[in-house]
């Protein structure tokens, strides 16, 4: 990719970016949050078209103007939330829309035969006969990349490519990734995981701010060096843990407890079972990490303990005090504070002001409200304190939030839910999606409030930020607590073996 630029409006994205990926190599391509990493894949398959720039694939310059072009050049994406249809098979998937295919023409045993071949060769079990909804995560991206081969790709991009997979499926993707470039097939392998570019590329592209940074070879550099080109300073997190970890890193053991839950079972959407007896205690100044691959009721144990999910059976208590059912303000009256998953969907209100998300708990409340009239000018006086607080990038309070990044979004959440001093804080999946300044931040914050005497449970499906942040770390897997155990002793494999289903 020659010189590519491309504008949004307000936004420049790529600016005058050259990118090369050799035949047989994994090329990671690294950058924050609004660096240009995806605008440049989406060229690169044809979803958006460059302002200048050219792209040329074995030499000769090409021009897509969708992204069916690009698939019959060889390109193909495998995008961070999966476009698969649930209610079809694994075989009918790979073939769905594909011209090479005739598909109302071929015999369906035909085109399972060639799957079950295809799934065989790069290591990849999954059942080509199988409804997409029956799958896990890990063999829905399966599937994705292998929907890729069968159509012929030879340069493959996958984005963010683990953030769903357990460390076992994750060391299974990048030996499939290894038989591929044995072939001659180029990766290039968009991630945030610094530790897993370097054991799995050949060489880093980094892009900063819409601008070329650098391309270095995996083996010639470290981490360090890495974050530094990404965020153009050193990273202090590491340090942080160890300084703020309360009680020299096992922090809170001998402190009261702030959180107890006593055989919470609660159902999902569906009216099905998500939480079966879960029990746990979150001491005071305490991190209880809790593990497991998305999609085994780490949602529903946080939306129970905050009040937004109603409880089958089971108690949650807060300093010794009962909270009720299914009250979200009672749980805040309590002191729990919630950092949902969903950011922009149910974290704020994208429409309404930095200043308004920022009083969302306590507009009720004096000093933001007198005898029912809302004090504007406290509002506006409390935005700024936190903008400067909690250094969220804005022009002002007034700010509709929705034009924020994600890691500033999430700054807004933790402002507002960490200013009320809270007991207990429920942290789903707070640096997801996030580059590693904001991810830096974020869990600064959390390490200071934990420091401050809060009980914190950590959800998160990052094993990485789990290992560096939390005390004791608790692995769900299918609504049920499998086992706890100390972060001194944790290891990875045997952690992934029980976020996969073994026993503890």
């Amino acid at each position: 990719m020659r010189s590519i630029t491309k504008r949004f409006p307000g936004v420049l994205a790529n600016d005058a970016v050259y990118f090369e990926a050799r035949r047989g190599e994994v090329h990671a391509l690294l950058g924050e949050n609004g660096a240009g990493k995806s605008t440049l894949a989406s060229i690169l398959t044809g979803l958006y078209r460059p302002d200048s720039g050219e792209i040329a694939i074995d030499g000769k310059t090409v021009e897509f103007h969708s992204p069916r072009d690009a698939t019959e050049a060889g390109v193909s994406m495998v995008h961070q939330h999966f476009r698969l249809a649930a209610s079809l098979t694994v075989a009918d998937n790979i073939v769905l829309g594909f011209k090479g295919t005739p598909w109302l023409r071929t015999n369906p045993a035909t085109i399972e035969a060639q799957v079950a071949e295809l799934a065989k060769r790069y290591r990849m079990p999954v059942r080509p006969d199988a409804r997409v909804w029956q799958l896990s995560v890990g063999e829905q991206q399966r599937v994705e990349i292998l929907k890729a081969l069968y159509r012929g790709a030879r340069i493959l991009i996958l984005d963010e490519p683990t953030s769903l997979l357990t460390p076992q499926e994750a060391d299974g993707l990048f030996e499939t990734l290894r038989t591929m470039t044995a072939e001659g097939r180029t990766i290039v392998f968009v991630s945030h995981k610094l530790d897993e570019l370097m054991a799995v590329s050949d060489r880093v592209t980094v892009l900063r701010g819409g601008k070329l940074i650098g391309t270095v070879n995996t083996h010639e550099t470290n981490q360090r060096a890495l974050a530094r080109m990404m965020i153009g300073r050193d990273l202090v997190t590491s340090s942080l843990a160890v300084e703020l970890a309360p009680n020299g890193g096992e922090g809170g053991l001998d402190r009261g407890i702030a959180l107890e839950l006593r055989d919470v079972s609660a159902q999902d959407d569906l009216g099905l079972q998500a939480l079966h007896n879960v029990s746990l205690d979150v001491h005071q100044g305490e991190i209880v990490g809790v593990a497991g691959v998305a999609g085994n009721g780490q949602r529903q144990l946080a939306e129970a303990i905050s009040g937004a999910r109603p409880r089958t059976s089971g108690e949650v208590v807060v300093k010794r005090q009962k909270l009720r059912s299914g009250d979200p303000e009672d749980a805040i009256v309590h002191g729990v504070a919630h950092v949902p998953e969903d950011r922009l969907g149910t974290g704020v209100s994208p429409s309404l002001s930095i200043a308004e998300n920022l009083v969302l708990k306590s507009h009720r409340q004096a000093p933001m409200s007198t005898r029912g009239v809302l004090r504007n000018d406290r509002i506006k006086r409390n935005a700024r304190e936190q903008i400067r607080r909690f250094a969220i990038a804005a022009p002002g309070p007034d700010t509709p939030t929705r034009l924020l990044s994600g890691g500033n979004v999430q700054k807004v959440v933790l402002a507002r839910e960490l200013s009320s001093g809270p007991s207990v804080i429920v942290a789903a999946n707070p640096t997801r999606g996030l580059d590693v300044g904001a991810t830096e931040a974020v869990r600064s914050l959390l390490l200071e409030a934990a420091r401050d005497g809060a009980g914190i449970l950590l959800i998160s499906e990052d094993l990485d930020e789990i290992l560096l942040l939390a005390d004791r770390i608790a692995v769900m897997y299918e609504g049920r607590i499998v086992g706890v155990v100390p972060r001194s002793t944790a290891d990875v494999q045997h952690l992934g073996l029980m976020m996969a289903g073994a026993s503890a």
